[in-house]
């Protein structure tokens, strides 16, 4: 019986390592080409204060302490950890301001994403506080689904999600939880 069971075991042992042999694909290929080049930023900026103008027009001032350039990626974006300050101006140099604990400028879909802490102040001192908001730059639109509290000269709103323009002249909380008005 001994006999029998080590003829088994010869031809079957040949068998199972062709067995794996042919099962094994390109992934150990794709596995060893995933090195810390694809994984790691394109490349970072630190302590950065940039302005933007539009037609000599100053639009905008971004400050952060630090930007990581994922743009080698397939979903290319841009990334700000360690927090935002955003300066924004309008036609009539009216000041809005935003602040967060992390940013993230997706390049393809225009989509800036705001994390941790947001507060946007408008130039008429309405405050929006929320843990995320989300800008889309080619609608010029404010939107979140998140918990928010605005607050404006009048009233406090809390509710769940915010709309607005990006001057927030037009905004809205949504699935209002509780207002409190304001007298002077």
């Amino acid at each position: 019986m001994k006999g029998y069971f080590n003829i088994r075991f010869k031809n079957i042992a040949p068998l199972f390592l062709v067995a794996m042999f042919f099962s094994c694909n390109n992934t150990l290929k794709e596995v060893q080409d995933l090195n810390t080049s694809t994984l790691a930023p394109m490349s970072i900026a630190e302590n950065i204060n940039t302005k933007y103008t539009d037609s000599g027009r100053l639009t905008s001032i971004l400050v952060s302490p630090k930007m990581l350039n994922f743009t080698n990626r397939e979903f290319p974006y841009y990334k700000f950890p360690n927090g935002i300050d955003l300066t924004l101006f309008d036609d009539e140099k009216n000041k809005n301001t935003v602040i967060a604990d992390l940013a993230i400028v997706y390049s393809e879909t225009d989509i800036i994403d705001l994390q941790g802490n947001v507060v946007l102040t408008t130039s008429t001192n309405d405050t929006l506080f929320t843990e995320q908001l989300f800008y889309d730059q080619k609608k010029e639109w404010l939107f979140t689904n998140y918990p928010v509290k605005f607050r404006t000269k009048d009233y406090v709103t809390n509710g769940n999600g915010f709309d607005s323009n990006k001057n927030v002249t037009n905004a809205q909380v949504l699935e209002v939880t509780g207002r409190i008005f304001i007298d002077e």
